[in-house]
């Protein structure tokens, strides 16, 4: 088990009381899982997300990623965002050397590490390229390069295709794969996107509306890369979207 989360709860301070948004969310999950998180719009998927990143604080429970508990945030965690966030004045190869340059590594080795990103993400050629001069799903390619760069022990993306067209995003889906496969990195993915979730999870943990907690956990056991014209595939993405669907009208 690499990362622990037991019984969080997070409250936000209201003029009279407090806004519960998530209570007692328990999770475990092993080196090497790729995990995504499901949930209505609202539930509290990027704040679990930001409070494993060390960006937010929990209100109570415990979380631990090696058996260390999470107090801020660290280079053990790697986070991917879905609005790219590059410095649009620093070309592809300074923007993934940024976290090692603040960590003072020597130019050798952030070029070398940087060039061995590049390659993995797919953008040789592109290395004094500018934001400006990419497209999205190159940017956010740059995204992961970055993110990959600290070596980090568990990769956290927060809808990081959200703002690619259908196109792109299937493409970048089986690209993150590769990349996943060949890091053997544990990743935690926030998506609204069922078909997406399927495509991509070992195992897919839906949320309930606010005050939000697990509803279900579905292990996917089928080998990739997965056919989403099956007929397996078609019925759990069903079974998911009807459960969701179903908590937006009980509201």
């Amino acid at each position: 088990m690499m990362l622990s989360i037991d019984k969080l709860r997070k409250t936000f301070p209201l003029e009279q009381g407090e806004l519960v948004a998530i209570e007692e969310f328990t999770l475990k999950v092993d080196k090497g899982e790729f995990i995504c998180i499901l949930g209505p719009s609202g539930c509290g998927k990027t704040t679990i997300l930001r409070i494993i990143a060390g960006l937010d604080n929990l209100s109570s429970g415990v979380i631990s990623l090696n058996g260390k508990d999470i107090k801020g945030p660290g280079s053990d965690r790697g986070m991917v965002f879905q609005e790219f966030a590059l410095f649009p004045w620093r070309s592809v190869r300074k923007n993934i050397e940024f976290g090692m340059e603040l960590r003072k590594i020597p130019p050798k080795t952030r070029h070398e590490i940087s060039q061995r990103l590049i390659e993995l993400v797919g953008l040789e050629g592109f290395e004094n390229a500018h934001p400006h001069e990419l497209s999205g799903g190159m940017k956010q390619r740059v995204g992961i390069a970055r993110a990959l760069a600290n070596e980090p022990e568990i990769l956290l993306m927060d809808e990081p295709f959200g703002a690619l067209d259908a196109q792109t995003r299937n493409l970048m889906q089986k690209e993150l794969l590769r990349i996943w496969e060949e890091t053997k990195k544990t990743v935690v993915f926030i998506t609204h996107s069922v078909d997406e979730a399927v495509f991509l999870a070992d195992r897919i943990v839906v949320m309930s509306e606010r005050p939000s907690h697990i509803t279900e956990i579905y292990e996917i056991p089928w080998k990739r890369p997965r056919d989403r014209s099956s007929m397996e595939f078609a019925n759990l993405r069903k079974e998911i979207l009807a459960k969701l669907e179903k908590m937006v009208k009980a509201d």
